[in-house]
């Protein structure tokens, strides 16, 4: 494997790529039906301010382990560290979490694509919701055949993309999937504007009603913070190994919280109106996006076009966190065996698949109930990565980069204010050291401690 480590071609297509990890199904497929089921308003709320407060901070050391170490996660701690420590073991961690995310996440990229076929071929006649009728995700989702066929189509693609070089294949494409996300995700939101429905299903997802605000939603939106970021399991630290110096970590961090933020929320002025407008329930799930969505073009003029626009759209988003999560991988793998790019793709496009197939078959044929009634695979994976390796690796960050037992504040000031635009201040200190862990913990403990485990 050459030494010389793949660089990006320009800042934009730094942002762009690592808005593309953040920007994906955490916030137009779980961000809404966490929205629906933690009561609205409040929980967006909570949400912007878990972002602001933890998620920016977060964002900002992540990316200056990996501009520092120039190395995937695995190898990262490896180089900043102290002889004789153990950091690098969280490495390994990371890893882990990446793979687990896939494992569920493969799958719902899947679900993306089988929507939009089936706009694009206008067989959409059963995918209307009617309540103790018809459930199309429900159909969708106990079809072996679909869930195993469009699994292997994501999987292939995503890896086939990554078997080029960085700026060929990964930085190329993302680029104009994010541009195309952004156009898309305006139109829509203006239509849904438009509904019967839209001043109720707004007046839900914008006013906060305090009375549901408690423990659980502060850290449901804690979760979704890290989520939809994707932080806390190295995947921003392996694109700040791919920049250099130029521009300063704060404001690039500023800059793609922004890009996410805007698409979490539009995702919302989408959705929310269209249920109140046809009755589709706010808190259905995984479901909702998929029911809401697809009942709203069944019912509307040229709803197989506008359809076909938004599964497209879905499946831009869903890729490319997709392949932004695989070039981790790849990374981490590549670097512990030396393997080829091409080589590297194979192997671990091969292992993402079986273990996903966990996922895929969870609701037909490796029925499986983790927690509570109802529960499947997908559970199981979302709760190892987001109620434990997220907020754990954020915790495990923030102690590294600020105290002199890991990699030390001095270092991580220098390497995050290196280059133009926003500094870490000094002023900030506090926030980082002291206030981001003890809050992670503390959410970390108590939504154990609350969790739905029967």
């Amino acid at each position: 494997m050459n030494n010389q480590r793949e660089k990006l071609g320009s800042r934009m297509g730094f942002i762009l790529l690592s808005a593309g990890c953040a920007i994906g199904c955490g916030n137009v497929w779980k961000f809404p039906w966490m929205t629906g089921q933690y009561g609205g308003g409040g929980f967006v709320l909570v949400y912007i301010l878990c972002l602001v407060l933890l998620g920016l901070p977060a964002m900002t050391m992540e990316f200056a382990l990996g501009r520092a170490s120039q190395a995937s996660p695995v190898r990262m701690y490896q180089k900043l560290e102290k002889p004789g420590q153990k950091w690098h073991l969280h490495g390994y961690l990371a890893l882990l979490g990446n793979i687990a995310l896939m494992a569920f996440y493969t799958v719902v990229t899947g679900w993306m694509m089988y929507y939009f076929v089936r706009f694009l071929t206008g067989s959409t006649e059963t995918l209307t919701f009617v309540d103790g009728v018809n459930n199309p995700f429900v159909n969708m989702i106990t079809n072996p055949g679909v869930n195993v066929g469009y699994l292997a189509i994501a999987v292939v693609l995503g890896f086939l993309v990554l078997s080029f070089d960085l700026q060929g294949g990964l930085e190329r494409v993302t680029k104009y999937l994010m541009v195309a996300l952004f156009i898309l995700m305006l139109i829509l939101a203006v239509h849904s504007g438009m509904l019967s429905g839209a001043k109720e299903g707004l007046s839900f997802y914008l006013i906060p009603d305090f009375s549901k605000i408690n423990g659980q939603v502060i850290v449901g939106a804690m979760n979704q913070a890290f989520f939809t970021l994707s932080l806390g399991i190295g995947s921003m630290a392996i694109f700040g190994s791919y920049i250099g110096k130029e521009h300063s970590l704060l404001g690039e961090s500023v800059n793609i919280i922004l890009l996410d933020t805007f698409v979490a929320i539009m995702a919302g002025f989408i959705i929310f109106p269209a249920c109140f407008t046809y009755n589709t329930p706010v808190g259905a799930g995984p479901g909702l996006l998929f029911n809401t969505m697809s009942t709203v073009f069944n019912n509307m003029n040229g709803g197989r076009i506008w359809g076909t626009l938004f599964f497209l759209f879905m499946v831009f988003a869903a890729f490319s966190t997709e392949l932004a999560v695989f070039e981790n991988i790849l990374a981490c793998v590549r670097e512990m065996t030396g393997w080829s790019r091409p080589k590297g793709c194979l192997v671990c496009g091969i292992g993402i698949f079986l273990i996903a197939l966990t996922t895929a078959l969870g609701y037909s044929v490796f029925t499986f109930q983790p927690f509570a009634e109802g529960t499947a695979w997908l559970d199981f994976w979302d709760f190892i990565v987001s109620t434990n390796l997220l907020p754990l690796g954020a915790f495990i960050f923030a102690i590294f980069c600020c105290f002199k037992a890991g990699w030390g504040w001095d270092n991580f000031v220098a390497e995050a204010n290196a280059g133009k635009g926003m500094k870490v201040k000094s002023w900030m200190k506090p926030i980082f050291m002291y206030f981001v862990p003890i809050c992670v913990i503390a959410l970390y403990i108590y939504g154990l401690a609350t969790f739905a485990w029967k």
